[in-house]
């Protein structure tokens, strides 16, 4: 690392140690080194067009090409693993120098990777609800289903999409058979995550709030804060005075309220925090 890198990392160790109860609050940064790619590029843009959640409910038509790119990218996403910025905060809080975690991803790297104490601010890619009926069942399951009712669908796609679909021609997407909820029959299938367009639960969100303000210093890992779900918490711990933290690549919509923030690849930085820590 260079001289002023290893500055910053004194810094923000620093906050971190003098606090008792750091809360983390991570974006899609922290897996781009899994390979899953992120919704922006480092100059904050979005790169891809996200699934919108009204376009999602009101058409069948939609929904059956989101699940048609998604049972092709389904099968690239769950193989997919924790990197080592996952591991490195996992160890840390082993090591009790992070609290929870709050993930704006639907990934679940962070789990696999061995953290704990993890809120799932939009959802997870691993669970389907029925809009209908309200019936939850595991993604696995669905794509067994999708796969009987699809034998032969196996189209060639471009790269994986930040929410775990493939682009694919419409074509291709036109012989597709979409799943039906085995409770109500219903195609109101959607994965349990919250899409663009659409609100985190209440819950969820009183949740967070309350990690929020019972937190001595708050680490934003790997977003640029430009959704509001996330960035609220950023402006909570600042009105309450609580320093904050912001590790990302490029700008972030949370700069003006930072303590400390590094422009660095959380790839290299996290483990050379977790050793500095943990020592």
């Amino acid at each position: 690392m260079s001289l002023a890198v290893e500055s910053d990392l004194d810094a923000l160790a620093g906050l971190l140690v003098s606090a008792r109860n750091v809360l983390v609050l991570t974006g899609a940064g922290v897996s781009t080194d899994s390979g899953i790619p992120d919704y922006r590029g480092p100059d904050g843009a979005l790169r891809v067009t996200p699934v919108q959640y009204q376009e999602f409910v009101r058409s069948a038509a939609v929904r059956r090409r989101y699940w048609a790119r998604a049972f092709v990218g389904w099968r690239r996403f769950a193989t997919v693993g924790p990197n080592p910025g996952h591991r490195a905060i996992a160890r840390l809080q082993s090591v009790g120098a992070l609290g929870a975690v709050i993930t704006q991803n639907v990934d679940g790297l962070h789990q696999a990777a061995g953290s704990r104490h993890v809120v799932e601010l939009h959802g997870t890619l691993a669970a389907v609800v029925c809009l209908a009926c309200g019936a939850r069942s595991r993604r696995a399951s669905l794509d067994a289903r999708t796969r009987e009712l699809n034998p032969d669908f196996n189209p060639g796609g471009r790269e994986m999409r930040p929410d775990g679909d493939i682009e694919l021609a419409e074509d291709d997407v036109a012989g597709f058979v979409a799943p039906r909820c085995l409770c109500c029959n219903s195609d109101l299938l959607k994965p349990d995550v919250v899409f663009f367009g659409d609100s985190v639960p209440k819950p969820r969100v009183t949740r967070c709030c309350a990690l929020t303000d019972a937190a001595d210093a708050l680490l934003v890992l790997g977003s640029s804060l430009r959704v509001y779900s996330g960035y609220r918490f950023v402006r909570r711990a600042a009105e309450r005075g609580i320093p904050v933290a912001i590790v990302t690549r490029g700008p972030s919509r949370g700069d003006p309220t930072a303590t400390v923030r590094l422009d660095a690849a959380l790839g290299q930085l996290l483990p050379a925090l977790a050793e500095r820590l943990a020592a």
